[in-house]
C-alpha cells in the first residue's frame, strides 16, 4: 500500500464577510479536494493539543503520528536537525528570524522575505560579531535561521518565554521582549543585533531600493534535542518528506524519513507546486509513504493577504493534488490524505488552535456522500480526533 499525506500549511480559516461569510477554502476552486470529499471521507482533528501554543512545529509532529505532549521540545531543535547542527544534551537551539523594525515597532517578521543569499551574508556577519564559544549563529533559508546556546551558558535559556515574531507584526518590540529565566541574555543579543545589522551595507542598499531592511534578529521557539522513535519502526513503512522549510525537513530527518529537496521550492507564494508533486510521485516508486508540505497559504495568512491565500489554495489543489490524483486516483493499494496543519486566519494574521478538516481517499475508504472539502462540510462528519496524533494511525491502519 502507498500512503500520501499532503499538507497545505495554514489553509483553514474563519468565515469572512467580504466573501459572503465563507472561508477561503469555500471560495477557492478546489475540484480535486472536492473529489476526495465526494469519493472518500471527511473528518476533523485537533493537531494542537490544549495548552500548546499553536504552531507548525506542534501540528506537524501530530500529523506525523507523534504525541507532542511526549515528544515536543521546541522548534529550534527540529530546524537544527535539517541544518546538520549536532546538538549536545544541554544545548538550546533557537529559531532566529531576520526582521524589520522601525523604532519600537516590529514591522515585518520576514524582512521582506529576504533572499537566502543576502540573509546568509548577514547571519555569518552577525556570528563574527556576536558569536562566542557558547553562542553560535547558523544561516538557514530566507528569513529563517538558527542560534544555538552551547551547554555551559550560565542562563537557563530554554525556560525563557519568547513570542513568535509573526504574532506581533505591527506591535511594540519592548512590550514583547523575552521574559523570565534567561531573558536578560536574549534581550542583550537582540539589542546588539540591531546595532550591528542596521549599519550593514546590504541593509543600506535595501533601504535605497525601498525594501524592508533586515535590521534586527528575533529569537524564539527554543528547545533541547528531542528523542523520537523512527517512523519505520513505528509504522513499518519506508518514507520521504518534501518541503521547502527547515522545520519540516528537520523533523523528517529526526524520525528517519528521507528528505527530498525540490529545485524551485521556496516556502513562499512562488514555490514550485508541481515540482513537489512530481517529486512525490517519483518517491512513491520506491517508498511506501510520502509527506508533502506547502507553506504558501500560511504565509498569505500571516500577511493578511486574502487574494494570495485563495490563490495558494487553488494552486495547491490544481498543481499538487491534481497532479497526484491524475496518476493514482484509480489505482489499487493507494491512500491519500489532505489537510492543513492548523488555521491561519487572514483577519488575525496568526495561528489558532482550532481543529482542522481532513479528507481521505483510496483503497478501503467508503464514500460518505460529502459535497465538498471545507471546514463547514467537515463539521457534518462524525469522524473526529481530539488527539491529533492518532489520525495517522487511523489513516494507515484502520480507515474504512
Amino acid at each position: 500500500m502507498k500512503y500520501l499525506v499532503l499538507v497545505c500549511d495554514g489553509m483553514s480559516d474563519y468565515p469572512i464577510a467580504e466573501l459572503g461569510d465563507r472561508t477561503p477554502i469555500e471560495v477557492a476552486k478546489t475540484p480535486n479536494m472536492d473529489f476526495i470529499a465526494k469519493h472518500g471521507r471527511l473528518g476533523r482533528a485537533r493537531t494542537i493539543p490544549l495548552g500548546f501554543t499553536p504552531g507548525s512545529d506542534v501540528a506537524q509532529i501530530s500529523i506525523l503520528g507523534y504525541d507532542p505532549k511526549k515528544y515536543y521540545t521546541g522548534r529550534g531543535p527540529l530546524e537544527a536537525a535539517n541544518l546538520g547542527v549536532k546538538l549536545e544534551d544541554d544545548d538550546v537551539a533557537f529559531r532566529c528570524n531576520l526582521i524589520t523594525t522601525a523604532q519600537d515597532t516590529l514591522t515585518d517578521y520576514s524582512a521582506g522575505h529576504i533572499s537566502t543569499k543576502e540573509a546568509s551574508i548577514l547571519i555569518k556577519f552577525l556570528d563574527e560579531k556576536l558569536g562566542t564559544n557558547k553562542i553560535k549563529f547558523y544561516p538557514g533559508i530566507s528569513y529563517r535561521h538558527l542560534m544555538v546556546a552551547k551547554r555551559g551558558t550560565e542562563e537557563l535559556l530554554d525556560r525563557a518565554r519568547c513570542t513568535p515574531p509573526h504574532d506581533i507584526s505591527g506591535q511594540s518590540i519592548s512590550k514583547n521582549l523575552p521574559k523570565g529565566d534567561g531573558s536578560a541574555l536574549l534581550i542583550k543579543l537582540l539589542e546588539e543585533s540591531r546595532n550591528i545589522l542596521g549599519r550593514h551595507e546590504i541593509n543600506l542598499v535595501r533601504i535605497d531600493l525601498k525594501e524592508n531592511p533586515a535590521n534586527m534578529i528575533w529569537l524564539w521557539g527554543q528547545g533541547r534535542k528531542p528523542d523520537m522513535p523512527k517512523f519505520t519502526d513505528k509504522y513499518n513503512l519506508s518514507g520521504s518528506v518534501i518541503s521547502a522549510v527547515d522545520l519540516i525537513k528537520g523533523l523528517g530527518k529526526l524520525i528517519g524519513l528521507k528528505v527530498i529537496n525540490v529545485p524551485g521550492a521556496t516556502g513562499y507564494y512562488d514555490t514550485d507546486y508541481e515540482g513537489k508533486a512530481r517529486a512525490a510521485l517519483k518517491s512513491l516508486e520506491v517508498n511506501d509513504f510520502v509527506f508533502v508540505h506547502v507553506e504558501a497559504a500560511d504565509e498569505a495568512g500571516h500577511n493578511g493577504d486574502l487574494r494570495e491565500k485563495i490563490t495558494a489554495i487553488e494552486r495547491f489543489d490544481q498543481l499538487v493534488i491534481g497532479t497526484i490524483l491524475e496518476a493514482y486516483k484509480f489505482k489499487a493499494n493507494f491512500r491519500i490524505m489532505v489537510l492543513p496543519d492548523h488555521a491561519t486566519p487572514v483577519a488575525l494574521k496568526t495561528h489558532v488552535a482550532d481543529p482542522v478538516p481532513f479528507g481521505i481517499l483510496g483503497e478501503g475508504i467508503t464514500a460518505r456522500g460529502f459535497l465538498n472539502y471545507s471546514e463547514k462540510e467537515a463539521l457534518k462528519s462524525d469522524l473526529y480526533f481530539d488527539r491529533g496524533h492518532e489520525l495517522l494511525d487511523y489513516f494507515i491502519k484502520e480507515a474504512s
